[in-house]
């Protein structure tokens, strides 16, 4: 079979790197991939927001199946497309997009269907969100309503960083029509957890629990990034959080969406909040895998990724049990200079060592010409360790990442911390 997936991150490398494994894969397009999946076929004069040039493609070529990764063909419609000319795709479509597309969207619909997320009012207006931010006070965070690239969201931990937020987005149009409206909602204390799911449209299969780690720098200072590591499973995930999780927010979501006429099916990822006497409450969705989520969790799925993703598009996936490997596995983003703000583009990567059986490293912002590998973009690579304890799968990510050398790489060394400082 052929298929292609359908992005060019580290979560696109290592859905690839899975699928490819499959004794079924004849061939894996990665549509336009990066350093790291030329090794399949990367087709980079195909444009990605154009959901119908994919779909003449997937025509010609005869594939079998797609899979999307980013949100941006999602919200596009690619789905919609691929399904009109009788294509297989799994992803949600352009409606059910929408609960990451838009905050107010899935603010609204979690408090219809009565999904615990935090308290939250709708502005387009600057001087009533001014005036709600009086009101409210600090800490609290504002989030532009559309896509962002994961730019959309304050936290505020003064009033005067909240008003600056409000004026960014709204009056300084500094995130464009993403921007045009702001959701503004109670500040949530706790730890964070990452809950990804995959849907049919009824069934669910839950994936192996993670968490990831925001901020640029150690003990979690700095800004906020796309995310500098992940580890999976979550220890914070207990099974009685896990069995709450599923009972609370994510049935009543895939329900929820069905009874509004919005049949979901794609991957859903719900950001979670867990207050410290263990209670749940949903920060956000998104209708993909995590990036770098995706890393650790395909490093321990041992179940053939294409049956899988088979039965979800066939609405079977209620007869699938994934079969994962007991290890932890753990990754180590490795960033280029000046991210998260200007990533500084074109330096050499050197050292990649070979995959192993307990270290994998997954390229993102990579390009390969003339046989040299370089920076293209802001996370340049995901480095997965795996072992039987954290710590093992720390030392073997942190092993690897000391051996590849870049101009002026930027990487957290404490990922997996919470997990370590953890009390059994």
């Amino acid at each position: 079979m052929k298929i292609l997936v359908v992005g060019s991150g580290g979560r696109e490398h290592a859905l690839a790197w899975k699928l490819a494994q499959s004794e079924r894969a004849q061939m894996i397009f990665v549509a336009p991939g990066n350093g790291g999946t030329e090794l399949n076929k990367n087709l980079k004069n195909v444009n990605i927001t154009d959901p119908h040039a994919l779909a003449e493609f997937a025509i010609q070529e005869h594939i079998g199946l797609t899979v999307v990764g980013p949100e941006v063909p999602l919200a596009a419609g690619i789905v919609n497309i691929f399904r009109e000319k009788g294509l297989k795709i799994f992803g949600p479509t352009k409606e059910a997009a929408q609960l990451e597309s838009s905050k107010d969207f899935a603010k609204a619909f979690m408090h219809r269907h009565h999904i615990p997320t935090a308290e939250y009012q709708t502005f387009s207006d600057l001087q009533a969100a001014h005036d709600y931010l009086n009101q409210k006070g600090a800490p609290i965070v504002i989030k532009a309503d559309g896509l962002a690239a994961g730019k959309g969201v304050v936290v505020a931990m003064t009033a005067d960083e909240a008003h600056a937020a409000v004026d960014m987005m709204l009056s300084d149009n500094k995130l464009g029509d993403a921007g045009a409206r702001v959701v503004i909602e109670e500040f949530l204390a706790g730890e964070e957890a990452s809950f990804i799911v995959m849907v049919d449209g009824k069934n669910i299969l839950p994936l192996a629990t993670s968490q990831d780690h925001k901020r640029l720098l150690d003990h979690d200072q700095g800004p906020n990034t796309g995310g500098m590591g992940a580890y999976s499973p979550a220890p914070i995930v207990t099974p009685q959080l896990h069995a709450r999780v599923m009972r609370e927010i994510i049935q009543p979501t895939v329900q929820g969406m069905a009874k509004d006429g919005i049949v979901f099916t794609g991957f859903l990822y719900a950001g979670l909040m867990i207050d410290e006497a263990g209670n749940p409450k949903t920060l956000e969705f998104n209708c993909r895998m995590g990036d770098p989520e995706t890393q650790p969790i395909m490093s321990r799925l041992k179940t053939d990724f294409i049956s899988v993703v088979e039965h979800a598009v066939n609405g079977t996936l209620d007869t699938v049990e994934l079969e994962w490997d007991r290890r932890t596995a753990m990754g180590v983003v490795m960033a280029a200079a000046g991210y998260p703000d200007a990533p500084e583009k074109g330096a050499d990567i050197n050292g990649i060592p070979a995959e192993t059986a307990d270290c994998i490293t997954f390229h993102a912002g990579t390009a390969l010409a003339g046989g040299k590998l370089s920076v293209s973009g802001g996370r340049v690579l995901c480095v997965v360790g795996l072992g039987d304890t954290v710590k093992t799968a720390q030392k073997h990510a942190y092993d690897v990442v000391e051996k590849i050398q870049f101009q002026g790489a930027q990487y957290r060394k404490d990922i997996g911390w919470r997990a370590l400082n953890r009390k059994h």
